[in-house]
């Protein structure tokens, strides 16, 4: 019997590449783009431990956390460091900072934290109204405990809406980026960017497998985090009424050139609207001007600069139109 030659292993290095040539030279445009991403944010994302303190019984929570300016502000979920003022953030380069909660708004489920010694490498905020479905999003933060973690998918959908709540108040996070990056627990507070790094979202929910939820960094998370930055907290106006969207009568739509205002179901006993004139089943049209179809419309609206002032309403109410000027007050 004559013996087999013996076959050598095959060579395993890529065509073209020597054994210690860098691999960034077949990746492809997805990676080359995620890669990137990871390695410009990772730096800037903190793994954040908190302590809550309730009566005899102490426990501990964890979640994610984003450097955004170099002198030690940190933007992450309101959740995340509910119940406490203060705890740890750890980053990757293996730093670990003390860190206070300057303020956290649960209406908007965004809080901002401070860290003792400041230093930070800041993250690049973006815009989220510039989004689009399909594009590509990166998802950083610290799952589970493991540091570091990165996941990507793309903007599963736009424009969805998120109830928070905060005692018997609740209230409806508008624009919120749906994404089928991987989310899990530990990832909330965490960054969502795009292609460029640039973070576009603040991880806050995970609604089901694929099913991931960030709060967006447009000009109204700017003016929260720089309200929570200033004053400890978010002023809002309060007017009072209970409702949601309904389709305009016919008439009245084509005379507006739009489909829907919003009903007044309840009015709140005392209220700002009910001294002022409005019923249940008034449909409010405008504020100052502005459009209103629906209950997003409405709280965007009433921003801090409200309370105290006199403001235009105008109602749809048996098929004419009436104006009121009620006077909001400031959301306890």
């Amino acid at each position: 019997m004559v013996a087999e030659p013996i076959q050598e292993a095959p060579d395993l290095v890529p065509a073209g590449l020597g054994p210690d040539e860098d691999d960034s030279a077949v990746l492809d445009a997805y990676s080359a783009a995620v890669s990137a991403v990871a390695e410009s944010l990772i730096p800037s994302v903190a793994s954040l431990r908190v302590t809550r303190q309730m009566g005899s019984w102490s426990g501990g929570g964890a979640g994610s956390g984003v450097a955004f300016t170099p002198d030690g502000y940190i933007a992450t979920s309101a959740h995340v460091v509910a119940g406490t003022d203060r705890g740890s953030a750890a980053f990757t380069d293996g730093t670990e900072r003390e860190f206070r909660v300057v303020g956290r708004d649960p209406l908007s489920d965004l809080a901002v934290l401070r860290t003792t010694d400041g230093d930070l490498l800041p993250a690049k905020l973006g815009d989220a109204a510039r989004l689009k479905v399909g594009q590509l999003v990166v998802a950083i933060g610290n799952p589970l405990g493991f540091a570091g973690t990165v996941t990507a998918g793309v903007v599963s959908a736009l424009g969805r809406s998120l109830t928070t709540r905060d005692g018997r108040m609740s209230r409806l996070v508008e624009n919120v980026i749906q994404t089928d990056a991987a989310l899990n627990p530990g990832n909330s507070g965490g960054a969502l960017a795009d292609s460029r790094g640039r973070v576009v979202g603040i991880n806050t929910a995970v609604a089901g497998v694929g099913l991931g939820l960030a709060v967006p960094i447009d000009a109204n998370a700017r003016r929260i985090l720089g309200s929570l930055i200033r004053d400890g907290r978010v002023k809002r106006a309060f007017l009072g009424v209970v409702g949601g969207s309904r389709p305009l009568p016919p008439r009245m739509a084509a005379d507006l050139g739009r489909r829907e205002a919003l009903e007044v179901v309840q009015l709140l006993e005392g209220s700002p609207a009910a001294a002022a004139g409005v019923r249940p089943g008034d449909l409010i049209i405008e504020l100052d001007g502005a459009p209103v179809e629906g209950v997003g419309d409405l709280q965007r609206l009433l921003d801090g600069e409200a309370v105290g002032r006199r403001v235009r309403l105008r109602i749809g109410r048996g098929g004419r139109m009436v104006d009121l000027d009620p006077i909001p007050v400031e959301l306890a």
